[in-house]
């Protein structure tokens, strides 16, 4: 009795109320739809394999259209030195075919044994650099004395193999020590990474290779960054690289000259400013589409190293802003597929390694297209895949080499690899079939 009383005295459940008669009936707000088209382009790009078919197709359109400018903007430059027109064109063409067989061989080697190959890499690059500074097998070009000769009109530049040294080696060091748990400490996060890469930068600067070091330096902030590194040891190595950077354009007025060129649009006394002016008359001549292939007019001796340094600039020229754009967006793709590769591994690794030769690509191509525009002093350095040099070529092309090896590496993109290859056997076993003769006469 007592329990139904208790449940007499409940109060009474009030029923929602309705909204008056012609009053509009609360929506709840729906989130923006995005265009059909964007959604189309984010469900492409989260497929397994985009980043994979990235990376191959920007590689070989960049390479390939590098080729083509290297042609036009080298011919009259091979005449000049009494060359034949092709003869610089060949001899990219034999770097790229290299470089190929490099990218190839890089897409395929397994993760451990290139962990195990990264001390030699790094002694190798040491090596070659210490030979750079031996009287008789090294030679000065442009006052930069960083190239050894190899043999005839052939040259190899070791600071081009010293950031892939430096990267696979800080690459392995960092993973290593972050299976023992050891980042999360200062000493063990800069030593002895920092005194490797002081050593390789060291050897390159005592060449004159300033643009190099810069690059370097981009691979070393990447390591850093993606090992977790805090920000107060960033702004310490930035401050200390600052400083360092101030006393070496101090102390080379070369360099203080290429600084002074910064947005300039007159050749200045002595024609100091006359290649960053040039490169600018270069591509403001290029209007929307170009002269025309082949129908650079800044080529014809008015525009140092129109072939290698300053290729961006015969490009703006004779293909327009459209063709300048299209090698920033490929360059741009390339840069975005690498990140996407080092952002979806687990392996701490791949992920530095990834990370690393990502950060090379994108600060190699800053600096060269940025001192094209005027925007950045003029480092000497080519813009990769896409200038003349075998000698950067041919390390260029197996770092993204081991991009691709990394991409086809993931767990979705090995099964989305072996069921197309399932599904091209059978496809093949299916036509096999039907072409086979019956036996019946």
């Amino acid at each position: 009795m007592a329990a139904r009383g208790a449940q007499r005295e409940r109060a009474p459940r009030v029923p929602p109320r309705r909204p008056a008669r012609g009053a509009p009936a609360a929506r709840r707000p729906r989130p923006p739809r995005r265009p059909r088209f964007v959604e189309r382009m984010r469900t492409a790009w989260d497929r397994p394999l985009t980043a994979y078919y990235v990376l191959l197709g920007t590689t070989a359109l960049i390479t390939l259209l590098g080729l083509v400018m290297v042609f036009s903007a080298s011919q009259i430059q091979a005449l000049r030195f009494q060359h034949p027109a092709t003869f610089y064109f060949r001899k990219q063409l034999l770097a790229a075919l290299l470089g190929t067989v490099a990218l190839l061989i890089a897409s395929r080697i397994p993760v451990r044994l290139l962990r195990a190959l990264t001390y030699p890499f790094l002694a190798f690059a040491v090596v070659l650099l210490v030979l750079v500074q031996v009287p008789g097998i090294g030679v000065e070009v442009n006052g930069s004395t960083s190239w050894i000769a190899v043999g005839g009109s052939f040259q190899l530049q070791p600071s081009e193999f010293g950031k892939l040294g430096l990267l696979l080696w800080g690459a392995d060091l960092l993973a290593r020590k972050g299976e023992r748990a050891l980042l999360t400490q200062w000493r063990h996060l800069l030593i002895p990474l920092i005194p490797g890469a002081l050593l390789v930068c060291g050897l390159v600067m005592v060449g004159g290779d300033m643009g190099t070091v810069m690059i370097l330096v981009g691979i070393l902030f990447a390591l850093l960054w993606l090992a977790g590194a805090p920000t107060r040891l960033f702004v310490g190595v930035l401050f200390v690289s600052a400083a360092l950077f101030a006393l070496f354009m101090a102390t080379a007025p070369h360099r203080m000259d290429r600084l002074a060129c910064l947005g300039a649009t007159d050749p200045g006394p002595d024609d100091r400013c006359w290649q960053a002016v040039h490169g600018i008359y270069a591509l403001a001549s290029g209007g929307w589409f170009g002269s025309g292939l082949g129908a650079s007019v800044e080529k014809w001796g008015e525009l140092p190293e129109p072939h290698t340094d300053f290729i961006f600039a015969i490009t703006g020229e004779e293909l327009g802003l459209a063709g300048t754009l299209s090698v920033l967006g490929l360059f741009a793709a390339l840069g975005y597929a690498g990140i996407r590769v080092a952002g979806r591994t687990e392996d701490p690794f791949v992920r530095y390694a990834a990370g690393g030769v990502t950060a090379w690509l994108m600060t190699q191509t800053v600096i060269n297209i940025g001192a094209v525009l005027g925007l950045l002093p003029i480092a000497g350095v080519p813009l990769p895949l896409f200038s003349y040099g075998g000698s950067a070529l041919l390390p260029t092309m197996f770092a993204v080499g081991l991009l691709i090896a990394f991409a086809r590496g993931e767990p979705a993109a090995k099964a989305a690899l072996a069921a197309r290859s399932h599904g091209l056997r059978r496809k093949t076993m299916r036509r096999r079939a039907r072409s086979a003769p019956s036996g019946e006469r």
